[in-house]
């Protein structure tokens, strides 16, 4: 365990933390710095004595950072994608636009007919974009449960639509 309080160790590091977090993911930096605290709070008891804290605390920040641009470019590219399909299908009249709602009606149904912890995990991850140990947390399981629930749902939701043809796809031109 590590050998001062961990009060002590957010006085003194929470401001060299914060201001690495601001020049290296810029406006999530509070989010992560207050995550990095949390997971290191978390950890702290099974800290090693000498171990390097500052080092550490680097090393947790470095590593939310990554995760957060990795998702944040996922969203991105989602939402872009989403757009793009919106104007072809927008472009195809109110033909594309009933095939569009018929494929979002389709993907509604078999979100709801999930069993409830992979509904919840799939739409507090996918929809609300939380972390496996959050959506662990709301649903009262581990994360790799959690995990599980996800990758569940998605396989579910992959056979069901499986076949079905979605506006914007190669089959339509």
């Amino acid at each position: 365990m590590g050998g001062e309080p961990f009060e002590t160790i957010v006085g003194r590091h929470h401001g060299e933390i914060y201001r690495y977090l601001r020049r290296v993911s810029a406006g999530a930096a509070e989010d992560l710095s207050q995550e990095t605290f949390l997971k290191a709070y978390r950890a702290y008891p099974v800290l090693a004595a000498d171990a390097n804290v500052r080092a550490w605390l680097f090393a947790i920040a470095t590593n939310l950072a990554r995760n957060h641009s990795r998702n944040e470019k996922r969203r991105r590219l989602a939402h872009e994608a989403i757009r793009a399909g919106r104007r072809e299908s927008e472009g195809e009249g109110p033909e594309g636009a009933a095939r569009f709602n018929e494929a979002r009606a389709a993907m509604d149904r078999v979100i709801h007919g999930l069993p409830l912890k992979q509904r919840a995990a799939f739409i507090l991850r996918k929809f609300h974009d939380l972390p496996y140990e959050e959506i662990a947390r709301s649903l009262t399981c581990s994360p790799e449960s959690a995990r599980a629930h996800v990758f569940h749902a998605f396989r579910k939701i992959r056979q069901s639509v499986n076949g079905y043809q979605l506006p914007g796809t190669e089959a339509d031109r």
